[in-house]
């Protein structure tokens, strides 16, 4: 009989499992192997194809239920937002002036999410510091993350974990949207920012109004 070469069995294995994905009823023809083939387990040494089969699959069905739960997670979380904004541009909607107008959104936002700070700022170039974050943070529209020591007490006058910048239309002048959260990892660059964005709109609708 001629010797095998490791290239011989790895062709053999791969035809073998092109067969098998071909052939899903070859167990069925065969039931003995099941049972006969033996499968090295981590914690219970060798166990049959069967045995390891149902293994995996309780494996997946744990997964599936794990994605479930998350995304279950995600819709709750999500229709919860939908609520609130919902409730906050009626209200923003029913505002009379501008003081009115920061009050509602302000105190909506604290209550809602226990954001620390909500400012409505407007940028004058003489005022260097807020030109800069206006020009450099906020340079592509939107900016979630952190900021200095320095940025922080001209935009919120304190230190704050995380901010959420955004500049209002060229219409209202250089005005800048920003929310504080004393969690430094709320607000972070890879998040959605469509929530944001929404309250940014109402805002824009409302201010030349006043």
């Amino acid at each position: 009989m001629p010797i095998l070469s490791m290239e011989d069995l790895a062709l053999d294995e791969h035809l073998i499992r092109e067969y098998l994905l071909q052939n899903p009823e070859f167990f069925n023809r065969y039931p003995e192997l099941l049972l006969a083939m033996r499968l090295s387990h981590h914690e219970r040494g060798a166990v049959s194809l069967v045995e390891r089969r149902q293994e995996m699959l309780r494996t997946r069905v744990t997964q599936l239920e794990e994605e479930i739960t998350s995304l279950m997670k995600i819709a709750t979380e999500n229709e919860k937002i939908f609520r609130f904004n919902r409730e906050l541009s009626l209200k923003i909607l029913k505002c009379e002036d501008l003081g009115q107008l920061r009050q509602t959104v302000s105190e909506s936002l604290k209550q809602e999410f226990g954001f620390t700070h909500v400012r409505l700022i407007t940028v004058h170039d003489i005022d260097s510091e807020l030109a800069k974050i206006w020009h450099q943070r906020i340079q592509q529209g939107y900016y979630f993350g952190r900021l200095t020591q320095s940025e922080c007490k001209r935009l919120f006058g304190s230190e704050v974990g995380s901010v959420a910048l955004t500049k209002l239309s060229d219409e209202n002048g250089q005005v800048i949207f920003g929310v504080a959260s004393a969690d430094p990892a709320h607000f972070h660059p890879d998040m959605d920012h469509l929530f944001f964005e929404q309250i940014r709109d109402l805002l824009d609708h409302m201010l030349p109004k006043f």
